[in-house]
């Protein structure tokens, strides 16, 4: 393995939304596995080849522990989340198994497809609001931050009158900037889903939460602390990501006329298209483990203890199994990609995630047919790369 003189600085920020920082390009020649330098000044090991990702992410001597000495802060606001109960992404089994099969049902493929009459309803009727205000409009907060949304409220049981005060405190969880914003926000969302956990032991309704609450909450399989950790993180990242796929998604295929172009002439492409922009998109640049004991791989050593970062940006464009990486290319087979991470933390909601992409691009362009940017696009707005990647806000008109 060859290694950089000067570790590269991780994370940074794109100049270009839907590719990777220009900074990162010495590490697709030095894959798949090279040293980076986080905010703090420590070292870390930075994944950035395809096989030797999905080999380490489905080797159980990496740990997703946050708490573990050694465990790779990316960013400052980080220390927000240490010591705090982490369901699901920062856990490892048997508790990590445990939190999963309690909520696996509700988000199979099965489930999924059950789903897509209620999804579509939900598309419809932001893009019925959307039209009937008419142009111009901020996509990000008329359709693609709402839909996710009212989707994930509605599968869990949540009041989506109270989207303002998740969403933002979401942000603050997310994007921070310090430590005691994610604090703070933490706090403020854990308050209210034991309160809301306390109201459905009282009157129970017909979400995966209420569920929860009884069946494993009233039968000791989860407390009550578990259940506000588990319910937190399957309401951030039931929207937050598919909220950025959804923007992301349109600006890059406003940005790609010709790919729009074969889509509207053939809807059935639509689904490998999903899968070709999640692919080129990558927006959770950045998956954090710990080693726990020595491991070898591609010639290298991962010592116990030692950070490892999965730059899914760089991982997804590996040219040994992406021809013309860079481009959007909707017959390439592009299912095996790491978007969704790979092992036991695959990502949970990748089914619903999916579908809702599926639905609301579709319908989007369907419905809009003269659908465009109503800026410049390099003046438009994108989030930094110590966060999800994603449009702060996209105006469009038609």
């Amino acid at each position: 393995m060859t290694e950089t003189t000067a570790p590269v600085a991780f994370p940074q920020s794109r100049t270009c939304p839907y590719h990777p920082p220009a900074a990162y390009a010495p590490l697709r020649t030095e894959r798949p596995l090279t040293r980076i330098t986080l905010f703090d000044g420590r070292e870390a090991w930075l994944v950035t080849g395809h096989a030797t990702a999905r080999a380490l992410l489905a080797d159980p001597r990496l740990s997703s522990d946050r708490d573990r000495p050694g465990f790779p802060a990316t960013t400052v606001r980080f220390t927000g989340f240490r010591n705090r109960r982490t369901a699901l992404l920062g856990v490892d089994d048997p508790e990590h198994r445990a939190q999963r099969r309690m909520v696996v049902g509700d988000f199979t493929l099965k489930r999924a497809a059950e789903l897509r009459p209620r999804i579509q309803r939900i598309v419809d009727e932001r893009l019925d609001a959307m039209i009937t205000q008419g142009p111009p409009a901020d996509l990000v907060n008329a359709f693609a931050l709402p839909v996710p949304s009212m989707v994930i409220c509605a599968l869990l049981g949540v009041s989506y009158g109270d989207h303002d005060f998740f969403e933002a405190q979401s942000r603050r969880l997310l994007r921070g900037p310090e430590a005691a914003d994610v604090l703070d926000a933490r706090d403020r969302l854990e308050e209210y889903f034991g309160e809301l956990i306390d109201r459905k032991r009282e009157d129970p309704g017909t979400g995966l939460l209420d569920d929860l609450v009884q069946r494993q909450l009233r039968d000791g399989e989860i407390d009550r602390e578990g259940l506000i950790a588990l319910a937190l993180i399957l309401l951030v990242a039931g929207h937050e990501t598919t909220a950025n796929m959804i923007s992301l998604g349109t600006f890059t295929l406003l940005r790609h006329p010709e790919r729009l172009a074969e889509l509207r002439a053939d809807p059935g492409l639509v689904p490998a298209a999903v899968e070709e922009l999640m692919r080129l998109l990558s927006i959770a640049d950045g998956l954090l483990r710990t080693a726990v004991e020595d491991i070898e791989v591609a010639g290298t050593t991962i010592r116990a203890g030692d950070g490892v970062v999965f730059a899914t940006s760089v991982i997804n464009r590996d040219e040994t199994v992406y021809a013309d990486p860079d481009t959007l290319d909707w017959n390439r087979p592009a299912r095996h990609h790491v978007a969704f991470g790979f092992g036991i933390h695959q990502c949970l909601g990748q089914n619903l995630a999916r579908a809702e992409l599926e639905i609301a691009l579709r319908t989007l362009f369907e419905r809009l047919p003269t659908l465009r940017l109503a800026a410049p696009a390099e003046e438009i707005p994108f989030k930094p790369g110590d966060t999800i990647q994603g449009m702060l806000e996209l105006p469009v008109t038609w």
